[in-house]
This record gives structure tokens, sequence and C-alpha cells, in this order.
């Protein structure tokens, strides 16, 4: 299945705004993560697992274990904070 990826902030600086991923079937938000890391730099460091990170699911925010589906929208961006 295909979904569309979208980065922001810092990300989006280090990846560009989109893409798109191919990922089996069953596949979850931490597969997708996963899958992206083992594209090497500059995937490895801007989405490494040390690194506090948000994602949505078809613009909701979610957590990892969230299930993906073909066409779903899947972002990333690191948390926000104000002041």
């Amino acid at each position: 299945m295909k979904v569309k990826l979208r980065f922001f902030a810092s990300l989006r600086e280090a990846l560009g705004g989109q893409g798109e991923l191919e990922l089996p079937e069953g596949s979850r938000v931490a597969d997708a993560r996963d899958a992206l890391i083992s594209r090497g730099a500059p995937f490895d460091a801007s989405l490494a697992r040390h690194r506090a990170l948000r994602a949505a699911l078809n613009q909701t925010l979610c957590d990892e274990s969230a299930a993906l589906a073909e066409g779903d929208e899947l972002a990333f961006f690191p948390p926000v904070t104000g002041g």
C-alpha cells in the first residue's frame, strides 16, 4: 500500500515537504518511521528513535501504534512548545 508523507518544521527543512512510502498491508505508523529511518541519511538522523516526534494520521494526532491504510496521509513533526 502507498501512504502520502508530510514533514513539518525542522523535518521539512531536512527532508522536504512531502513524499510517498510503499508499505506492506497491516503496517502501522511505527513501521513507516522505521522504513524511513532505514533509507539512511538524512532520514536516519531526522527521524531517529531517540528524537521526540509527533505523528498525525489524516490530520489527526496519533501514536505509533495507529494502523495505516492505502492512501492515508501521514505527517511527522517535532513537538511544539509555546511561550
